[in-house]
């Protein structure tokens, strides 16, 4: 009993998040795909349509967050599905404010972006500082999936606003190669330290929604629209297998941030 009670203080520092290496990037990815053709399977193949299908997903989002703020310590399984939720409520909120309410693109974008900035200056305020993948507070966590959810609703609005023809009008492929090479930026801003690992932390984890947006987009759209058609259910799943695969076969991806 000494023993376990010498440890929690130092159980206690240890993150909520996962750390962010290369492979938690390649996951998110995975995510937000799953979040594009997750939403779209509910909202379009069943014809729940944007309001019911955001309901929905924000009661799952409501589970799983709840068991990430009573779990002690970071588990895989609990963070994972708390991203999957935050992506399917971003995505058919997304649309559900740009397709139903007709807010349009620009200016869902526009306003999503200002609310993230909102968000983490509130953070910065509040805490000092914006934590990036080490969360050990509840403050931080609290502001750490606020921000993700934000970001996430952006990232849908943005991804659809570079590939459909009422925005850019770049295509799925071409959208999800101009986000690809966002990123690749921001990454190579970290390698060289010209900015500060929060700031490039938020910058990444806002474009890789977008770039999971226009793969998912890829996949299950028709051919007429330039997509290749796959059933928005089986991508589903496939994808998901893969995050499992990944996050199983990654040791560092099972423990957290500090670990």
């Amino acid at each position: 009993m000494a023993t376990d009670t010498a440890k929690s203080p130092a159980a206690e520092l240890l993150s909520k998040a996962p750390p962010a290496i290369l492979m938690f990037w390649l996951v998110k990815i995975c995510a937000t795909t799953v979040g594009e053709t997750g939403g779209d399977a509910l909202s379009m193949s069943l014809k729940l349509g944007y309001l019911v299908s955001s309901l929905i997903f924000l009661g799952f989002f409501a589970v799983t967050m709840t068991a990430q703020v009573a779990a002690r310590r970071y588990n895989p399984l609990i963070y994972w599905l708390v991203v999957i939720a935050t992506t399917t409520v971003g995505t058919t909120t997304s649309d559900l404010i740009d397709r139903t309410l007709h807010v349009g693109y620009v200016a869902s974008s526009a306003g999503l972006f200002a609310l993230v900035i909102a968000v983490l200056v509130a953070w910065r305020l509040t805490t000092g500082k914006i934590a990036a993948d080490h969360i050990t507070g509840r403050t931080d966590e609290v502001f750490y999936w606020l921000t993700i959810v934000v970001s996430n609703t952006l990232g849908t609005a943005l991804g659809d606003f570079t590939a459909d023809d009422t925005g850019l009008n770049l295509g799925f492929e071409k959208g999800a190669i101009l986000f690809a090479g966002l990123i690749a930026v921001v990454a190579a801003l970290s390698l060289w330290k010209r900015a500060p690992k929060a700031v490039l932390f938020w910058a990444a984890y806002v474009l890789t929604r977008p770039l999971g947006a226009t793969v998912g987009d890829l996949l299950t759209k028709p051919v007429a629209a330039g997509g290749l058609n796959l059933d928005r259910f089986g991508a589903t799943g496939v994808i998901t297998a893969v995050m499992v695969g990944l996050v199983i076969l990654t040791p560092r991806l099972r423990r957290p941030a500090g670990a």
